[in-house]
């Protein structure tokens, strides 16, 4: 049997409808409220690095300030003392270099026999590079011209030069040398790459 509507207005269901709507709103004021808060929490978080922006803007002002300062209480005597200093240090540390082991080592693979040696006097450069005097005793110009062949071949020493020759009165060429010391560690760092090209 089928239903018959006799009412003048037809029947709509309000209360489904209001619900529906006022769940709406309840979740738009939700989002609101959600947003409103955060848009506080990052307006907290940006007034608070702003701050820090200042502070440290400030302390770098105050630094540059004290630099300046620095800077110009420094005298240029000041500053030559302290590279003498360095210069000073860095020779010591070339002293500490020098083996009197490895230098003999090396005059004795390289002393031909009709050469002896009366002296050695190590030098530490202004650059820090080592230079080493040879007093030695010959028989002939030529033994000696072949001990500093021998020594340059090695690699221990570089541009040995004799600075003075005179035939003293026993009858032997007496000649000083010096040459450019270049300790082993240093002299085989330089074969190796060498030989890396």
């Amino acid at each position: 049997m089928g239903r018959l509507n006799l009412s003048t207005r037809p029947f709509y269901n309000e209360r489904a409808v209001n619900a529906a709507l006022a769940a709406a709103a309840a979740g738009v004021l939700a989002v609101t409220a959600l947003n409103l808060w955060g848009v506080y929490i990052l307006s907290g978080r940006r007034a608070d690095l702003g701050a820090r922006i200042l502070r440290a803007e400030t302390a770098t002002r105050d630094l540059r300030a004290q630099a300046a300062r620095i800077r110009a209480a420094t005298s240029a005597r000041e500053i030559e003392s302290t590279v003498a200093a360095a210069q000073e240090a860095n020779a010591l540390i070339g002293r500490r270099v020098f083996s009197w082991t490895e230098v003999l080592n090396q005059f004795e693979t390289t002393l031909p026999p009709t050469v002896r040696i009366s002296s050695v006097r190590p030098r530490v450069e202004r650059d820090g590079t080592m230079t080493v005097g040879v007093t030695v005793l010959a028989r002939s110009v030529e033994a000696v011209e072949t001990f500093i062949e021998n020594l340059e071949k090695q690699g221990a020493f570089a541009d040995v030069l004799s600075r003075e020759e005179f035939v003293n009165q026993a009858g032997l060429i007496q000649a000083s040398l010096e040459g450019r010391y270049v300790p082993r560690t240093a002299s085989a760092a330089a074969g190796e790459a060498e030989g890396a090209r």
